[in-house]
């Protein structure tokens, strides 16, 4: 087996694993009211090509102002509390999820964060599928009452 000498070898120890300690995110990253993001994996930080991660924290009762993240797709997981979904065109539908659920946004989908719990606060890791935050802010006017979304496959029936 012959060995390219053009090239040196790469550097696993700078270029290799990386571990971000929790007390290491970065909250200068893009934000939407009523909820606070921290950047955790990006380019800037760690030189990631593909992917963004890091943490969303949204306070009891509270809720974030409608927005979507253009072409990328995201997947939320509830590390803590309970999370309500709402998306659309008028916020018109609704879903919730609680610690251990995974959540899917679609690119484009107008969306809100809301904490469903009154005295606990949510805390979710956010992942994207580019390495820079994108977010739109949008100015919607929600629909009164939003419909129930189950996720039913062949599989999960609906519980209603």
């Amino acid at each position: 087996m012959s060995h390219d000498h053009h090239h040196d070898p790469v550097d696993w120890k700078l270029n290799g694993v990386r571990v971000i300690k929790s007390d290491q995110l970065d909250t200068n990253t893009a934000q939407t009211p009523g909820m606070n993001r921290a950047a955790a994996i990006n380019f800037a930080r760690v030189g990631a090509q593909k992917i963004w991660a890091g943490t969303v924290h949204i306070h009891a009762n509270a809720k974030t102002g409608a927005h979507h993240h253009g072409a990328l797709e995201s997947v939320i997981y509830v590390i803590k509390g309970k999370a309500r979904m709402r998306w659309g065109e008028k916020l018109e539908y609704v879903a919730e999820a609680e610690a251990g659920d995974f959540i899917f946004v679609p690119p484009y989908v107008p969306h809100q964060e809301i904490n469903a719990s009154t005295d606990e606060t949510l805390e979710c890791v956010l992942v994207r599928s580019d390495n820079e935050a994108v977010v739109v802010n949008l100015d919607i006017a929600p629909a009164e009452q939003p419909e129930s979304v189950f996720w039913v496959d062949p599989i999960h029936k609906s519980p209603a």
